[in-house]
């Protein structure tokens, strides 16, 4: 891991290239590995019988899991002086989740001939380092202010068999069964005929044909007061192929911190090591250079066997992110009113993340993915991605936190001082503010997937996540940092509050 004073050199294609030396996981979640379960299981996965933590001597070969709970989504309050250490402990927690997923890989065979080593071997030495880093974690809040008290009932992790855990407390991944299309396109990190990938998903069940789904979008009646005016800003589809797997919000300064590739639009200067002064500063792909706002998200990938510039390198193929990066062919970003109110200027450098990366195994709290095709845009999707049909293109929609706390431009789990309107009255919570909406909509031109032949003949797509998210629809998510001028922002605020359309 680099110091975070140093600044990390970017290559002449503008591509900045992820180096850490590690595979990192995730502070929490499901690690997907192929090991021997118990032999009480069903070969679905959905009845399980065994010792917390263990694994039972097996016949029938099945994906087990380490569940760690999220340390990061936990912490309400860190001093602003202990936030570069707490970011760089839990990115140490996500190092030790990674070292035990890569152990669990290597040693299938033994965990079949001995039910004690995976917990012996892996599961308790796990729980060692984890104790002494939440310990740190929370030392390091404690010299600042309060220290937090019982974090280390978060240290221990639990090896369970696919179906038995996913987030959501019912065993069962949303709309479907786990169990439903394992073997199919390379899940589960088995290796696939005709050319597929070997990876960790997705698999056919991930997929539903849109028009099978209902209309379900229902926008928040508006009132007199509401603001209705519209703000657009064009910034481009990433022509310049800017990509990294940092994350300069959750993980500044630690590179690789997203474990997935990103697409950037608008700030150039965005890595794990740019400050505010860096995207003042930063040139941008934005049509209005008053707008150096950096927005960004994860890739879309063709599970078509392409191998891109990042297929040996972490947050790419060695994080299980394999396949042709696909760029949208169109990207909108729409800056709209409130249903209830008018809106203020958002803060300079406003930090909000919509969606969450690990929302499988998280469950789906902050979960805020939206699928659909064009055409068929009045019905969005949550946890299955959407098969279109002939004419139409896949389209993923992000509707970010519209309301401030009127004080902070991020908090400690970069959730906090945000959050969104009633979706029914469309007011903001009490004590926060209503801003502009941004809603960002990208179409991608690819072709529907084969879901019989698990993507043989028509490759699946798949959106880039942790490993151990199994690239599950669910995980989509968006970044952004508001770097407006003040001029832009202020035309912005008169656009939307007066009810007109602007750029």
């Amino acid at each position: 891991m680099r110091p975070n004073t140093r600044k990390r050199s970017k290559t002449t294609s503008g591509k900045v290239m992820a180096a850490a030396a590690a595979l990192t996981l995730g502070a929490g979640g499901l690690v997907v590995v192929n090991v021997y379960a118990s032999a009480h299981e069903t070969s679905g996965g959905n009845t399980v019988k065994q010792s917390q933590g263990g694994v039972g001597r097996a016949a029938t070969p099945a994906a087990s899991t380490i569940d760690c709970p999220d340390v990061g989504s936990g912490l309400r309050q860190v001093p602003d002086q202990a936030r570069a250490e707490v970011d760089r402990e839990l990115a140490a927690l996500d190092t030790q989740i990674s070292e035990a997923y890569r152990r669990l890989q290597s040693s299938a065979r033994a965990i079949q001939q001995d039910s004690g080593f995976a917990n012996n071997a892996i599961m308790n030495p796990l729980k060692d380092k984890r104790v002494a880093t939440i310990d740190r974690i929370a030392v390091a809040i404690g010299r600042q202010g309060d220290k937090p008290q019982g974090l280390g009932s978060l240290a221990a992790c639990t090896l369970r068999a696919p179906g038995s855990q996913d987030g959501t407390g019912n065993g069962q991944e949303q709309g479907q069964g786990e169990g439903e299309g394992q073997e199919q396109g390379g899940g589960q990190g088995q290796p696939a005929d005709g050319g597929q990938v070997a990876g960790n998903g997705p698999v056919a069940a991930d997929f539903v044909d849109i028009t099978s789904v209902q209309p379900n979008v229902a926008p928040p009646r508006r009132s007199k007061q509401a603001s209705r005016g519209t703000f657009t800003t064009r910034c481009g589809v990433n022509e310049n192929k800017l990509y990294n797997s940092d994350n300069v919000i959750v993980a500044p300064g630690v590179d690789n911190g997203a474990h997935h590739t990103h697409d950037y639009v608008g700030n150039q200067a965005n890595d794990a090591f740019a400050d505010n002064d860096d995207f003042a500063g930063g040139a941008t792909t934005c049509q209005n250079q008053g707008d150096r706002s950096s927005y960004y998200w994860p890739v879309l990938r063709l599970q078509d066997g392409t191998e891109e510039f990042d297929a040996a390198q972490q947050g790419g193929g060695a994080e299980g992110n394999t396949g042709r990066i696909l760029t949208a062919s169109e990207v909108t970003l729409d800056y709209v009113g409130n249903a209830r109110s008018r809106v203020v200027a958002m803060p300079r450098f406003l930090r909000i993340i919509t969606g969450d990366a690990k929302a499988f195994t998280n469950g789906t709290a902050n979960a805020n993915a939206a699928w659909s095709c064009t055409g068929f845009e009045d019905r969005q999707l949550t946890d299955k991605y959407p098969v279109c049909p002939d004419g139409s293109s896949l389209v993923r929609t992000s509707k970010f936190q519209s309301c401030w706390d009127g004080q902070n431009a991020d908090s400690a789990n970069h959730r906090t001082h945000v959050a969104f309107a009633d979706p029914k009255s469309g007011a903001c919570p009490s004590g926060f503010k209503a801003v502009p909406q941004l809603v960002q909509r990208l179409v991608y031109d690819v072709d529907a997937p084969s879901l019989d032949d698990g993507g043989r003949t028509s490759p699946f797509y798949a959106v880039d996540g942790f490993p151990e998210q199994m690239h599950k629809p669910v995980t989509d998510h968006g970044d952004f940092v508001n770097v407006f001028d003040e001029q832009l922002m202020n035309k912005m605020v008169q656009c939307i509050n007066t009810g007109r359309k602007c750029q």
